[in-house]
């Protein structure tokens, strides 16, 4: 098993509502030519928590934290006129908070980051800090 040191927190960067499934991002991240989708974990709208890769791959999510890290994703982050936003639903937050809970279980010693953190973007478009883990 690799070593896992950080959980890193992405949005989709899709509008408020859209619903975007597993499928859709395997599909994205192809077209990138990547093996697929590179988050870990995908949290739909209704607080569905779907696998992406699988944990013992190293994701594809946050330049130089990938071999290292687990990369959970939240369908939203742009508002209807394409502006950052945090669009997370209360079922998302809360589907959010518990799927972290459960990794830092697994993984005591592990840090929470927002993908912000590591590259000039706004995603996820919330202060990780303020999540309630």
């Amino acid at each position: 098993m690799r070593p896992i040191k950080e959980i890193i927190i992405h949005c989709t960067a899709t509008v408020e509502g859209k619903m975007v499934r597993v499928s859709d991002v395997d599909r994205w991240h192809k077209a990138k030519g990547w093996n697929g989708i590179g988050y870990h974990y995908l949290i739909g709208l209704c607080g569905e928590v779907w696998q992406g890769r699988k944990i013992e791959i190293a994701g594809a999510h946050c330049t130089g934290h990938n071999q290292h890290s687990i990369g959970i994703c939240y369908v939203g982050g742009l508002d209807k006129a394409l502006r950052p936003k945090d669009t997370r639903t209360p079922l998302q937050t809360a589907a959010l908070q518990q799927l972290i809970k459960e990794l830092k279980f697994k993984y005591p010693n592990v840090s929470v980051h927002g993908h912000r953190e590591f590259a000039n973007k706004a995603c996820p478009c919330f202060d990780v800090k303020e999540l309630e883990v």
